[in-house]
């Protein structure tokens, strides 16, 4: 509230009009287990005068039972399951404002059981609030939550070095935890990171300035709200509106209700409706106070056309002109929140804006390893894990990226039996449906196959698999995978070698993979549950990471064939280039999943340690 003004009942309806017309900043609070997230929100409330005698009170008498004077993590921690075990579980919001904004506040759980909630909290969050315990400096969980709120888009980032009265406000401490957090921010997508070093608890650097920290200048945690851009993560160029509900209340009226999720529509604007791809101009855009000629996101309206054009729940309205994919296969990474780890080949519902539809859990593409940022490969995700994963969708669905359009790159997996909330999504940037359709051209239905890569596999017995031998022309490429093929042959496999002289393999003038064994070849020959071996140089690692990512990272083996271009030249029997003329164009794997060396093992012995690495994978093991 504005504390520095006196209402009286002549200028009430000025003051109320005024506050709401102050703009809206949500921010989250994120950390470890009791880096003081609650205890600064609470003196925010606190300083800004944002609490009730009553409730001052009950804290006041809580704390004197501690020997506090007041413990102001009570005024979020509102479970009793919380105040005895002095975590927060639970998301709290609270609201508090000052002469400059209004605030909503997301008080997340700090503990890693409990990673879920903080997604939830931090979805609609304009700032990250991270709290670093100066005591401990910068831990796992603190790189956990910041990286999930870069993953969500939260375009702003405050990091509170905390507690500094319990390090005698030593600047060197403070400046060691930002260096080390600011270097691994660096590779996070946040538009700009504040660091504010503090005291929550004696109230230092929260709303006031303090003398305690005469070595900084930065201002404030609040003034840094006040002042921080809160727009910067809504999307406004692209109109984007979920169809929720058509208002039919007589003959005379039929509208179509729900919230813009993105961009503006104005009367007259010509509209498409996905996935039939009808047009028609806006006739009105009804409002519970009346009409408007114009609208955006984020506002809940009610749409009329000129023509009576087939549309329904689940429906989305577009500009022609500025159009969203429209997909059945993607690829996207989530936040797992269930108890029961997610698999490949299970199928979950997805909510995502006003659809609900069945999707198959295609591949595990990778888990994010949270402490170097870099990607490894799973056979499944367990709570609170973060990972990339490619899913089938039974139906068409009508999305953007994530880091492009959050309110159509986003979704949340729902397990079909249970009904709980199993995963939050956000699709990612390299869409994988590699023959994407124009949006708007669903006039003609295109037959497609029915039976899911799961099936496939199952009826198998085995995953599919890409496997790339790779190295420098001689270096035993095909001797391996010709044996690798007879090898798992034996063992009953499903097994296809594509070779540079079987039609098939033809290589492209530079080397690399033809269109007709492209990642696409190898998506589908994957999803049929065939091992695949590409047993030709490819010497960009841009074409293999290619088929990497079309297959995904679970099914894709890189074994390099490591021979140097002397040794290669020795092997050039067939005489018609030379290895060492080759070998500067070649570029090596930077870490094959697998390196032989065939001047140390034989071509048998090195079949069998890629059938090893397969067994390893559990690409042979599948629960029916």
């Amino acid at each position: 509230m504005d504390n520095t003004r006196v209402v009286t009942p002549e200028n009430i309806h000025a003051y109320l009009q005024q506050h709401q017309e102050k703009q809206l900043c949500r921010f989250v609070t994120v950390g470890s287990v009791d880096d003081g997230k609650s205890t600064l929100i609470g003196r925010l409330l606190h300083d800004t005068h944002g609490i009730y005698e009553d409730q001052l009170d009950a804290v006041k008498k809580a704390s004197k039972q501690e020997g506090d004077e007041i413990d102001f993590s009570l005024f979020t921690d509102g479970l009793k399951a919380e105040r005895e075990q002095g975590i927060t579980i639970d998301v709290a919001y609270r609201y508090f404002s000052t002469e400059n904004r209004k605030f909503i506040i997301a008080d997340t759980p700090g503990h890693v059981q409990y990673t879920r909630n903080m997604a939830t909290g931090a979805s609609t969050a304009n700032v990250a609030v991270i709290m670093i315990d100066a005591r401990f400096g910068v831990l796992q969980q603190s790189r956990r939550h910041a990286y999930i709120a870069s993953l969500l888009g939260i375009p702003h980032l405050a990091v509170c070095v905390n507690k500094m009265d319990l390090k005698d406000y030593n600047e060197k401490v403070f400046l060691e935890i930002k260096a080390e957090f600011e270097a691994f921010c660096s590779k996070l997508r946040f538009l700009e990171v504040k660091f504010i070093p503090m005291s929550a608890k004696m109230g230092h650097n929260v709303v006031h300035d303090k003398e305690e920290t005469p070595w900084y200048s930065g201002g404030t945690i609040l003034q840094y709200l006040e002042q921080v851009p809160v727009d910067a993560g809504l999307n406004q160029d692209d109109f984007r509106y979920p169809i929720q509900y058509v208002l039919r209340p007589n003959l005379d009226y039929r509208g179509f209700s729900g919230t813009i999720a993105s961009g503006s529509v104005k009367k007259g604007d010509t509209l498409m409706s996905l996935p039939s791809g009808k047009t028609s101009r806006v006739l009105s855009i009804d409002t519970f106070d009346g009409a408007l000629e114009k609208a955006k996101a984020p506002l809940a309206v009610t749409i009329r056309l000129e023509d009576e054009i087939d549309s329904s729940r689940g429906d989305m309205l577009v500009k022609p002109e500025n159009l969203p994919q429209v997909v059945e296969r993607f690829s996207a990474k989530v936040v797992w929140m269930s108890e029961e780890a997610l698999h490949a080949g299970r199928t979950y519902l997805v909510q995502h804006t006003t659809q609900l539809v069945r999707a198959d859990v295609e591949s595990i593409d990778y888990l994010v390893d949270l402490e170097s940022l870099e990607e490894k490969s799973a056979s499944q995700i367990e709570m609170n894990d973060i990972g990339r994963i490619t899913l089938n969708a039974h139906k068409k669905l009508f999305v953007d990226p994530y880091e492009v359009n959050s309110a159509t790159g986003a979704f949340i997996l729902i397990d079909p039996l249970t009904n709980n909330t199993v995963a939050a999504g956000m699709i990612d940037r390299s869409i994988t449906e590699f023959k994407a359709e124009k949006a708007g051209g669903a006039t003609q239905t295109v037959p497609k196959s029915q039976i899911t890569p799961g099936e496939r596999s199952l009826a198998l017995g085995q995953r599919g698999a890409a496997i790339v031998i790779t190295g420098l022309p001689s270096s035993g490429k095909s001797e391996i995978a010709f044996e690798l093929e007879e090898q798992l042959f034996d063992l009953k496999k499903h097994v296809l070698v594509v070779d540079p002289d079987d039609g098939l393999g033809r290589e492209s003038a530079g080397g690399g993979a033809s269109p007709v064994h492209g990642p696409e070849f190898a998506r589908r020959m994957t999803d049929a549950g065939f091992v695949t071996v590409f047993a030709f140089a490819m010497p960009l690692r841009a074409d293999r990471e290619a088929l990497r990512d079309a297959v995904g990272a679970e099914r894709f083996v890189e074994v390099h064939a490591s021979l140097t271009a002397e040794e290669c030249k020795k092997r050039d029997e067939r005489g018609n280039y030379s290895a060492a003329d080759f070998a500067p164009a070649y570029q090596s794997p930077r870490e094959a999943d697998l390196s032989v060396d065939l001047t140390k093992v034989s071509v048998g012995e090195a079949a069998q340690s890629v059938i090893a690495l397969l067994k390893k994978r559990k690409l042979f093991e599948l629960e029916r």
